[in-house]
């Protein structure tokens, strides 16, 4: 077996090199990765040399959107088998902290999360990962589904953190990977009413075939009074931001109902954000925040197994060999590209 990484060298220069097979250790298996997704994180990353306050620094791979097919169990697993296949929830917690034992892990302190510095990516044709991290994919699933289902458990939790229920008014904005998948979810979740913003008139075009109830151009049209117009000038009680953009970000406070919920699940390449707290303290309104899920793989991995579809959402396939090329149309084809996978 040959076992090729590839690594960030610097900001917009990717490298692919030739590395160990690893052995996979006690409690482990040895994943033979088929699909992986490029994440906004990864591309800010890539570009920015950072996301929020996580920095890179030296050499680095991304990557931690994965599906694949177990290849070798190291001593004691007994879940998995040879050739099952799976979709990777990255981040390994301590199992020991206030968090874990609450059941809120992904907030362990000591997490060590798949490409978020230190920790390296999986952009590699061979990882040995927890095997009580790895969640077996249903005979009828693709490893490219499983690779889509760490986006959509962020949407999931989003959903959830929002409260979301049968009949709710939602808007998102922002119609990148994130968007359509917290569309998704908020639409399994009960949504009746759903509107999508973006300046990217394919991507919009991509919400409604996927259930948006309306699209807004944010670059033809200003948000504000759109959604003053369709809702009486109420606003909408339930709002997703999704594109970690600051001018997004900052349009949350007025677009909220008076006692409704701003979910923030995008996270800016800048960790600071003017932000309108007056028009949150007159609204009563909630702020709840998203950083990544907790206790959702299963579930998500049901509703895809059972036709939520969510393949529909990964418009570009590359190679391995072009990962390159995959990140320069990731950042400078966003009009075209939703979301980006690399088949290894």
């Amino acid at each position: 077996m040959k076992n090729r990484a590839a690594y960030m060298t610097e900001l917009n220069k990717m490298e692919i090199r030739e590395v160990p097979v690893p052995e996979p250790k006690e409690g482990e298996v040895l994943i033979r990765v088929e699909y992986v997704g490029i994440c906004g994180s990864d591309v800010h990353y890539f570009h920015d040399g950072r996301c929020g306050d996580f920095v890179v620094e030296g050499e680095f791979m991304l990557g931690h959107e994965a599906g694949g097919v177990v290849e070798k169990l190291g001593p004691g697993v007994t879940t998995l088998a040879v050739g099952d296949k799976v979709a990777l929830e990255p981040g390994i917690t301590c199992g020991q902290c206030e968090f874990c034992k609450s059941g809120k892990y992904n907030l362990c302190p000591d997490v060590q999360f798949l490409a978020t510095p230190p920790v390296q990516g999986c952009y590699e044709n061979y990882i040995a990962f927890p095997a009580n991290m790895c969640f077996k994919l249903p005979e009828k699933m693709t490893t490219k589904e499983g690779a889509l289902i760490e986006p959509f458990a962020v949407g999931l939790h989003a959903a959830h953190q929002g409260a979301v229920g049968m009949g709710d008014q939602v808007i998102i904005l922002g119609s990148g990977c994130i968007g359509l998948m917290t569309m998704l979810a908020c639409k399994a979740c009960g949504a009746t009413d759903i509107t999508v913003v973006d300046m990217a008139q394919k991507r919009l075009d991509y919400a409604m075939k996927l259930g948006a109830t309306r699209v807004i151009n944010a670059k033809d049209k200003d948000v504000l009074k759109e959604v003053a117009a369709f809702t009486n000038g109420a606003g909408i009680p339930k709002v997703f931001e999704t594109a970690g953009s600051p001018v997004t970000i900052a349009q949350t406070p007025y677009l909220v109902k008076t006692g409704g919920t701003i979910v923030l699940v995008g996270m800016s390449a800048n960790p600071e954000i003017t932000f309108n707290f007056g028009q949150i303290m007159a609204k009563e309104a909630r702020i709840e925040s998203v950083f990544r899920y907790r206790n959702l793989y299963a579930k998500a991995i049901a509703a895809v197994a059972n036709g939520l579809d969510i393949a529909t959402v990964a418009t570009h396939e590359f190679a391995f060999d072009d990962i390159q090329a995959a990140f320069e149309a990731a950042i400078n084809d966003k009009e075209n590209v939703v979301k980006a996978v690399i088949k290894l």
